[in-house]
């Protein structure tokens, strides 16, 4: 398990932001360093000139998908804030896996999930999308089918999660690996208090995070957006119809 990273700072109103750039995560350094020792390897020993440009564009991918930059979260007990970057791929509602259901877990009965699929141009850094307590954790091994799919919600290896709020709401996602994601890390353990849109995990390269809403929860956010991680709105509190909109 990784270390946890600062815990967030609240933003004052009234304050003005500046653009910084993202930081890497340490989970990223031996991937840049070991690409970076095969351009050195390839240009300078070698002399292998095209080689080397081909993995300095390598180095230089692999060191932006490890960015983890600093997200501004909504902070609302009503709000569920997107765990994952990446594009909304489906809404359904569904039966609760049966590792998220029985006692401490989701209620019985169909609930709505909303899948958010990320490519490997996506920051893979999860955060958590409520505040709360992490009550329960179930790795799960599985196959590595292309996460774009719906089946990959059962067949793929994967983690779950859940957080309950001090009102007891509790909120289930999921870390599903990919066609290429071939590690699912975690940052957390059981008992963990989260702030809403702490950091709790990393898949790498490419994967999908599947989020069951709560009975009074709706989407917020429409099939085909792009969701950001501990920034975008994905479901509130209430009793709206399912949103609908246009692609142009």
């Amino acid at each position: 398990m990784e270390t946890v990273p600062d815990r967030p700072l609240a933003i004052v109103p009234g304050e003005s932001a500046r653009y910084k750039l993202p930081s890497m995560h340490p989970e990223g350094r031996k991937f840049v360093g070991i690409a970076a020792a095969a351009v050195l390897v390839t240009g300078f020993i070698f002399h292998w000139e095209a080689v080397a440009w081909l993995l300095a564009g390598l180095t230089i991918w692999v060191a932006a998908f490890f960015r983890d930059p600093i997200r501004v979260t909504p902070v609302d007990p009503g709000l569920i804030i997107s765990p994952a970057d990446g594009l909304v791929s489906l809404i359904t509602s569904v039966e609760p896996p049966r590792q998220l259901a029985g006692e401490g877990g989701l209620s019985a009965g169909p609930c709505t999930r909303i899948s958010v699929f990320m490519n490997v141009f996506d920051v893979h850094v999860n955060r958590s999308p409520i505040a709360g307590t992490l009550t329960r954790i179930v790795y799960v091994p599985g196959k590595f089918l292309n996460a774009d799919l719906d089946k990959a919600s059962d067949d793929n290896e994967r983690q779950y999660f859940i957080v309950e709020s001090a009102d007891g709401t509790r909120v289930a996602f999921t870390q599903i690996a990919g066609l290429v994601a071939r590690r699912i890390m975690r940052f957390v353990e059981e008992g963990t208090r989260l702030a809403i849109g702490e950091r709790v995990g990393l898949i790498r390269f490419g994967s999908r995070v599947d989020v069951y809403l709560p009975a009074g929860y709706v989407p917020a956010v429409i099939v085909g957006q792009r969701a950001v991680a501990g920034e975008t709105v994905l479901a509130r509190q209430g009793s709206a119809a399912l949103l609908g909109g246009i692609a142009q």
